[in-house]
């Protein structure tokens, strides 16, 4: 496999696969995106081009970036390795839930697939995930987690795979007890998203999840932790609440009604600010405006200790 990744192809083209198109051309990279709609396609970012068809050479790396069914991002790796038999280059999938091992099965090459996990709005979110398919070896984890760099993003690697990745299993974990607590009658989403938003939010943007602890002192955390962890709702199945305003068609801002009334609302408008308001939000924590001297960093430990 090549060393370094210089050009890449997008398979699929929503609003996530511009804003990752647009990275990429920006920072250099050599950027095609496969689209059916190649020749009707009016909003393609400066340098990236679009194509109907795949090219008769392949990129380095191929992002597949089509709806979330396991069979349907199948039938593109099995295009992808009959288009290109015998070629030298990645496949990775842009799920953001699906088993990686189960997507691999089919594929001749599985030692060269991996997973890459863009968050919304792709453009402006710094994180991505790197995660390795069930035989890809860390060099080439590596690789794609470089090539990102050189894209202006900031990897979060996985050397072994993992259903949801790191950040949406730490999401869901949170969200899981959310819900119970609204499901409940404990709390509001309202007040949820208030003690997010002004308590874990700010503390986590300074201290992290796992350093915070470390400050604070692991003795009074593991006390805490033995008293609450029994105590919160394991029912290792999706939560029923959730899954019924999603069949209603409560769906979110978008369809007017989810856990807000939206209903009169500029959901675009709200999507732009949101998007506008992270973008100002990184720029400050990384402009050092949050004290006079550079905040001290503890040595990460090795954990394989």
């Amino acid at each position: 496999m090549t060393k370094k990744i210089n050009s890449i192809l997008i398979y699929g083209y929503g609003v996530m696969g511009r804003g990752v198109a647009s990275t990429f051309a920006k920072h250099g990279f050599e950027t095609t995106v496969r689209s059916s709609r190649a020749a009707s396609l009016k909003d393609l970012p400066p340098g990236v081009r679009a194509v109907d068809k795949l090219p008769a050479t392949p990129p380095d790396l191929v992002l597949e970036l089509v709806p979330e069914d396991v069979a349907t991002k199948q039938a593109v790796y099995k295009e992808l390795e009959a288009a290109w038999p015998g070629a030298d280059y990645l496949i990775a999938t842009g799920t953001s839930g699906l088993d990686l091992v189960e997507l691999a099965k089919p594929l001749k090459h599985p030692e060269r697939f991996l997973g890459l996990h863009y968050f919304m709005p792709a453009d402006q979110a710094l994180v991505v995930e790197v995660m390795a398919g069930p035989l890809t070896p860390p060099e080439l984890v590596d690789v794609a987690a470089e090539a990102l760099r050189r894209s202006g993003k900031e990897p979060v690697v996985l050397y072994k795979p993992i259903v949801g990745f790191l950040v949406n299993r730490l999401q869901h974990a949170i969200l899981h007890e959310a819900y119970y607590l609204i499901e409940a009658g404990v709390a509001s989403a309202a007040d949820i998203d208030h003690a997010a938003r002004r308590m874990l939010a700010p503390r986590m943007c300074i201290t992290g999840l796992i350093e915070q602890k470390d400050i604070s002192g692991l003795s009074i955390h593991a006390g805490a932790q033995a008293s609450i962890v029994p105590e919160l709702f394991h029912n290792h199945i999706p939560n029923p609440m959730l899954q019924s305003m999603v069949k209603g068609g409560e769906t979110g801002a978008a369809a007017g009604k989810g856990f807000y009334d939206w209903a009169g609302c500029d959901v675009e408008a709200a999507r732009k600010q949101s998007s506008v308001q992270l973008a100002k939000l990184t720029e400050f924590l990384d402009s050092g405006a949050l004290a006079s001297a550079p905040r001290t960093q503890p040595k990460p430990r090795d954990p394989r200790r």
